[in-house]
Parts: structure tokens; C-alpha cells; sequence
């Protein structure tokens, strides 16, 4: 069971599959089976889904890991070809990335744009945060805590692994 993307070419990527990348620990054999191309379309998917939630360049940037000192107009290098770095943290955040975006696709079937409100908005259950801010602010423990809450699926398989 995994996240099914289309990309720009309408092929179907997986990217990294709760259930084999947290549960196995899986995740740089699945990223190792990606083509350069592939990872470059799922590095061009996941800063036009930071750019379509409003984030700044400079918090992508840190959203995703990327080395100290990297440029913001790296951004763009990863809108044109270039892949994300081979790095398991930015590799990690990047799949919590994928997943909240499908769970919020799956939450909000008919439209699109309300996921993207979705964000934006302070949360009842998130302790009136915004979501966008808790992945900014709280890094990868703020991916992790927002996609816990839109998908209980992958909250269940987290208390299973901490069992």
C-alpha cells in the first residue's frame, strides 16, 4: 500500500510507502530503485506543493532539510531537473510531505483548493496552530504531527511501531 502520484508525463511514481519505508526502515532501497528522472519529477512535485501552500523559499529550504547554506534560488534548480539531494532527512521529510498531501487529496475528494485552505487555517485539534506553521516551526516532528492527524492510518502504524 503506498502513495500513487501521476507526474508532469502522466506515468505513476510511488513515493516511499509508509508501510515499507517506516515500518521496514526501507527507505533508501525504494529512493535507490527511483530513476534520476523520477526523483527530479518528485523533486519539481514537491516544491510546486510548498509553492501552492504559500511557503517562502527560504522556509522550503528548511522544511526539506537541505544542507546549511543552501541558496533559495536552488528552489528553481528543483523546478527545472535537478533531484533533491540523496539525503535521508530530506528524503524523509519529503515523503511526510507526499503523505499529508494525499491525505489531504483523500480527505477533501471533491476539492482540491479546500486542502490548500486547509493548511492555512487555524486547527481545533492542533491546538489552534496552523498546520503550515507547525511544519515550519517544528520541523520534522511538525510533518510527522500534521500528517498524524490527517491520516490515521499512518498514526496507527506509528503507535505500532513505538509499542
Amino acid at each position: 500500500m503506498g502513495i500513487f502520484l501521476k507526474n508532469s508525463r502522466g506515468t505513476m511514481l510511488e513515493s516511499l510507502t509508509t508501510s515499507l519505508v517506516l515500518a521496514t526502515g526501507q527507505w533508501e532501497i525504494i529512493m535507490s530503485a527511483l530513476t534520476e528522472e523520477d526523483r527530479a519529477e518528485l523533486a519539481r512535485m514537491v516544491v510546486k506543493l510548498l509553492d501552492d501552500w504559500g511557503v517562502k523559499a527560504s522556509d522550503q529550504v528548511n522544511i526539506l532539510a537541505l544542507p546549511e547554506g543552501t541558496p533559495t534560488r536552488m528552489l528553481r534548480r528543483y523546478q527545472d531537473n535537478t533531484p533533491l539531494p540523496d539525503d535521508p532527512d530530506v528524503l524523509k521529510r519529503v515523503e511526510h510531505l507526499m503523505g499529508i498531501a494525499d491525505a489531504l487529496r483523500t480527505t477533501f475528494p471533491r476539492n482540491a483548493s479546500i486542502g490548500l485552505l486547509w493548511v492555512k487555517q487555524p486547527c481545533r485539534r492542533l491546538r489552534r496552530r496552523r498546520p503550515i506553521e507547525i511544519i515550519i516551526e517544528d520541523g520534522l516532528s511538525g510533518l510527522i504531527a500534521v500528517r498524524t492527524h490527517l491520516d490515521c492510518s499512518f498514526a496507527w502504524r506509528e503507535t505500532e511501531r513505538t509499542d
